[in-house]
């Protein structure tokens, strides 16, 4: 894996430094052992012209490779695996892959969905998307339990969308009971992965620091 410094990577990904959607790109092109720059923007800060001149938008993440510029992050993580395709994290024939698309929509819609929630100034709103979330994790613990990695024996587009949430719990105030030890065991496995490790900016780092 290679977050490229001092010198022009073969791929340049815009991203914010606290953003799930952001971080699952990250975690991606790291676990496929990209050279790949990662460019930092934050909130606060003029937005660089760099990303004005391929996306005047401007929205994050932004992928360049050569002449692609891809801004969606859910199009960037399937384009990654399939431009660049080892190792694989979606499954290859075809009725595989199509559960884990399924999956991965389910996942968003689900439980992605909510994290917005968590920055609104309703605390009744966010509360009531804490308590969601931590249920709908609870409910899944023989979904965790059953394989090593999410509904699979290796890691997959799966896990990179699900260790930025996990990862983030103890931010949205998200505690789980020892009846869902099989989500804790399981998040614990994709922290420790170094591509995972390498995936966090200085920010996240501070998040269970």
């Amino acid at each position: 894996m290679a977050v490229t410094a001092g010198r022009r990577a073969a791929l340049t990904l815009y991203s914010a430094p606290n953003c799930c959607a952001c971080h699952r790109t990250r975690l991606v092109a790291l676990e496929k052992g990209l050279d790949v720059d990662i460019c930092y923007v934050s909130p606060s800060a003029p937005v660089p012209q760099e990303l004005l001149d391929v996306n005047p938008a401007a929205s994050l993440p932004t992928l360049v490779d050569r002449d692609v510029v891809l801004y969606n992050d859910r199009v960037i993580i399937e384009y990654l695996d399939e431009r660049y395709p080892h190792p694989m994290l979606l499954k290859a024939d075809p009725v595989g892959r199509a559960k884990q698309r399924l999956a991965l929509s389910r996942i968003e819609s689900e439980w992605c969905a909510l994290l917005p929630r968590f920055n609104r100034a309703n605390r009744e709103e966010r509360d009531l998307a804490r308590a969601t979330l931590r249920q709908q994790l609870i409910d899944s613990t023989s979904v965790f339990a059953a394989k090593p990695f999410f509904l699979g024996d290796e890691f997959s587009l799966l896990d990179a969308t699900l260790a930025p949430v996990l990862w983030r719990l103890p931010q949205y105030e998200i505690e789980l009971p020892a009846e869902a030890q099989a989500v804790t065991d399981y998040a614990e496995r994709l922290f420790s992965r170094p591509a995972f490790r390498a995936s966090l900016s200085a920010i996240e780092s501070e998040m269970r620091a």
